[in-house]
């Protein structure tokens, strides 16, 4: 039999310390997590005798067995501009092995810890951080929010719902579920537009290449053979090459400016929204941009729901995270109509904004109490939906860049032999 000193988080949301009588530490997580406190940090005392050490105001010595509700006092950070971060993949997996390790049962601090140990860079940096929040007493969420760049809303909110239920070890397995499935989506979008991407690379180098060493080569022999009145088309190339070797820096400024004035009018909310509404309305790509925020809203609003954060306030997190002005304008409508009493459904269904299939899964949902499966339903029908979407685009850009391509080239040559033809005639005549 041993005492234990440990650092908990009660169903409340609160921080206890306190110590406990058990057989080994397994025994003591134990026991800890049959009284409903999830455990931050627990090591043997060694010395019962001597005062618990404090970490803030209100530490006290608690009896064998007892907590000890503390307030702990918060150290200030200032901004840290240029602070590191984790990124989407890495993010995943810290997030995987955090909520196997606590799965595991170790406590928190250890499990920080072991995954630092683990890491480089912004990742090894950033776990540092929340290791040393976390043995200051601070929630795993609140070390989180100090954070934004590595960890979004959905996670502190998620986090901080794990801790008030003390399942945050669940709460960790579903995020980490979210993050990949994310990143396995985006995977595939990628590796389907890699080849049309490489096609277009290498056919926009070749066609530089012959604008900037081979048309100067002809524009000096025709000079040479006083080729006299050149045709149409040629004097388009040869302008084009003219400009492209003389003027590139223009080409660049006016790309550089049409992306500034670009950022410029997304940073405006009413131009903002017109960007984005044509945005899912474009011809070819529009109907995957919708399916992929359809897809993103479903999961994020499951992943939430399912891991006990309040309905309105998934709402406001799922707002940020589409990243579509007209389909958040349409949350923040539901959200108003359901903080007022309304159902899902109904206001889903007057925005116009989002498809009848995930109304009608949100209705049943609704009706069943089970909405965060329906809604995951959902989300895994449109990511079906958007691998064959992008297959299919993949397969149709494809032949679509070589006929292209084809026609500017073939445009180049003809171009380019007219005025030889011409030369050829005028020196056999």
């Amino acid at each position: 039999m041993g005492t234990y000193k440990y650092n908990a988080v009660d169903p409340n949301g609160r921080n206890v310390v306190g110590t406990i009588d058990a057989e080994g530490v397994q025994g003591a997580i134990s026991l800890l997590k049959e009284r409903g406190l999830f455990i931050s940090e627990i090591s043997e005392n060694r010395s019962a005798a001597r005062p618990a050490r404090g970490r803030g105001k209100g530490t006290q010595n608690a009896p064998a067995g007892q907590e000890t509700t503390v307030t702990v006092k918060k150290k200030g950070k200032g901004l840290n501009f240029g602070a590191p971060v984790i990124k989407t993949k890495s993010l995943a997996i810290v997030t995987r092995q955090l909520s196997t390790l606590l799965a595991a049962g170790l406590p928190l601090l250890r499990a920080l810890r072991t995954i630092r140990d683990q890491q480089r860079g912004g990742p090894g940096i950033v776990l540092n951080d929340l290791a040393a929040e976390v043995e200051q007493g601070s929630l795993l969420s609140q070390a989180m929010a100090k954070h934004p760049k590595s960890f979004p809303r959905i996670y502190v909110a998620m986090v901080r719902a794990g801790e008030t239920s003390g399942a945050l070890d669940t709460v960790l397995n579903r995020l980490a579920s979210f993050a990949e499935s994310d990143l396995k989506l985006r995977g595939r979008i990628k590796a389907a537009m890699a080849y049309p991407s490489v096609i277009l690379v290498v056919a926009i180098g070749i066609v530089a290449f012959i604008m900037l060493k081979i048309v100067p080569v002809f524009v000096a022999m025709f000079a040479d053979f006083e080729a006299g009145d050149l045709p149409a088309m040629t004097r388009a190339l040869i302008f084009l090459s003219t400009f492209l070797t003389n003027r590139a820096w223009l080409g660049i400024l006016i790309l550089v400016a049409m992306g500034v004035t670009y950022r410029v009018l997304y940073q405006i909310p009413k131009t903002r929204y017109m960007i984005d509404q044509i945005k899912i309305k474009l011809p070819v790509f529009g109907p995957l941009i919708y399916k992929t925020i359809i897809a993103r809203f479903a999961r994020t609003m499951a992943t939430l729901i399912s891991s006990g954060v309040p309905i309105l306030t998934s709402f406001k997190i799922v707002e940020d995270t589409v990243a579509n002005k007209v389909i958040s304008g349409a949350i923040v409508k539901i959200h108003d109509e359901v903080r007022e009493g309304a159902g899902i459904t109904n206001p889903m269904i007057k925005s116009r904004a989002f498809p009848p299939m995930l109304t009608n899964m949100v209705g049943v949902g609704e009706e069943t109490g089970a909405l965060d499966s329906m809604l995951d339903k959902v989300a895994d029908t449109y990511d079906e939906e958007i691998e064959r979407t992008v297959e299919a685009l993949s397969s149709m850009i494809e032949p679509l860049l070589i006929v292209f391509m084809g026609g500017i080239v073939g445009f180049i040559v003809i171009a380019l032999f007219l005025p030889l033809i011409k030369i050829a005639m005028s020196m056999g005549s």
